[in-house]
């Protein structure tokens, strides 16, 4: 009786029915075989539905009814339009590869610049130098074993003709990269996850791809006093309070063991204008511990305005006598995240890096895969939504419109989302942004910041629609 009411709790607190979980594991009957590893949504053909790249196979959707094999063998990837052409391209940071983009049909390796020996955990697209075409920040990682540490380096687009090589640095072992003008100051900056007790970097852009470590200064190192670093893996950027301005989460290998209670997965807090753009430590929020945290994604699953998180793990379930699962984290507002993974009807998924965001279906709510899952939202249909896929003119805004943001005013807060290329450690959620506006129905205003500094102001757009913005001088 005490765990039917528990359960009975619990979805209400979701705002779901009694009598069914939200997420429905569809893996099988749309057609998907999928493989473990990372993650990428994104339009390649341009049909208005967000296909799959997992475990180096392009997926297509097929109009949220099923899934077909495109292709195999690209890798790991983030993808952006580096070209300008319409159609977005991949980048293997697992290869590192560059795939074009053949008008949703099929896809050719463009040569990239003789680079460095590198093996990546993930990487980021952003137009790091504002000339209107996306750049690559690619992550180095490390060969423990042979003592290597592998240079992250920086691509820059020569105008969609190619990239050159700009910078490479190799003093930390990186894992997760992810973009984000989080200062808004019209330019987008990196933060990588780097691991081994080594201090995670915040790369302040200048705005001519020209970066600064400035994660010490801001208080964006996501460690404890006693140690300069954590065994960090991956991070995501939200606006996990909803006052407009882009926190971080940044997900925590920690050991308890003879070395210390090393540092926790945490949240930072953007203090905005007044703070100095610099960042509170807001600690666990929630996140209860397991050693084997891997690689965090945010999104408003059951459209109630507020970010939550899905959380992966590494070690499987009984892995050194400790349970460690990937977790479903519901955002209660002000920093409060409680585990709603039971209720939400994700559980018992394995050791995974894998968790991504997206629509695949056109109907408002977010899906998720994870774990080799693909898990569909059949939740509360009392929630409303807005979703906007922006759309850069190719000229002054990149195609893809990678680093746009937008500010979505409710009664009581401030929804804010941007089009991002990477998230966690090497993921990546679709580039159509979503708003869970709850039980409103009423019009709402729109502010966007585009990546070349514009603000366009969209007012009175109505709720429950796919809003389509393309750039205008």
């Amino acid at each position: 009786m005490k765990s039917w009411l528990t359960s009975l709790v619990l979805l209400a607190t979701l705002g779901l029915a009694a009598h069914a979980q939200p997420f429905q594991d569809k893996t099988a009957a749309l057609g998907l075989a999928l493989g473990n590893d990372q993650a990428c949504w994104v339009d390649l053909d341009n049909d208005g539905f967000t296909d799959l790249c997992a475990s180096g196979t392009v997926w297509h959707n097929e109009q949220g009814q099923r899934f077909t094999k495109r292709a195999e063998g690209v890798g790991l990837v983030v993808a952006a339009d580096f070209d300008n052409d319409g159609f977005a391209d991949l980048f293997s940071w697992s290869q590192l590869k560059l795939w074009h983009n053949n008008g949703g049909k099929s896809f050719t390796e463009t040569p990239l610049p003789t680079l460095p020996a590198c093996v990546s955990r993930g990487a980021c697209w952003g137009d790091f130098n504002g000339d209107g075409f996306v750049d690559l920040f690619i992550g180095g990682y490390e060969d423990w074993d042979r003592g290597i540490t592998y240079p992250s380096l920086l691509l820059l687009n020569q105008k969609g003709k190619g990239f050159t090589l700009a910078w490479q640095d190799a003093t930390y072992r990186a894992r997760g990269v992810t973009a984000c003008d989080y200062d808004r100051s019209g330019s987008l900056d990196i933060y990588v996850s780097n691991y081994r007790l080594q201090p995670n970097r915040l790369w302040r852009n200048d705005g001519a791809a020209h970066f600064t470590d400035i994660a010490p200064d801001v208080q964006a190192l996501a460690t404890t006093p006693s140690f300069e670093g954590g065994h960090s893996i991956g991070a995501c950027w939200g606006d996990f309070d909803n006052d407009g301005h882009f926190d971080l989460f940044a997900g925590n290998f920690a050991h308890v063991d003879s070395r210390g209670d090393q540092p926790k997965s945490r949240f930072l807090r953007n203090l905005g204008p007044t703070g100095g753009y610099h960042f509170d430590d807001k600690g666990e929020c929630g996140v209860f511990y397991q050693e084997s945290y891997a690689s965090p994604a945010a999104g408003d699953f059951n459209n109630d305005g507020n970010l939550d998180l899905i959380f992966t793990t590494v070690y499987g379930v009984a892995s050194f006598s400790r349970p460690n699962f990937p977790v479903l984290y519901q955002n209660r507002g002000n920093f409060v995240f409680t585990d709603a993974t039971a209720a939400a009807g994700v559980s018992n998924l394995p050791p995974t890096y894998q968790a991504a965001w997206a629509d695949i279906d056109n109907d408002g709510d977010l899906d998720l895969v994870c774990g080799g899952k693909l898990f569909v939202y059949q939740g509360s249909p009392n929630t409303h939504w807005l979703e906007v896929q922006l759309v850069g003119d190719g000229k002054r805004v990149n195609a893809s419109a990678i680093g746009a943001q937008v500010r979505l005013t409710l009664k009581d807060k401030t929804l804010t989302r941007q089009v991002e290329a990477g998230t966690g450690e090497g993921n990546q959620n679709d580039l159509t942004l979503h708003f869970g506006l709850g039980a409103g129905t009423s019009r709402v205003t729109l502010e966007i910041l585009w990546p070349d500094g514009k603000v366009q102001t969209i007012k009175r757009a109505k709720p429950d629609q796919r809003l389509r913005v393309t750039y205008r001088r």
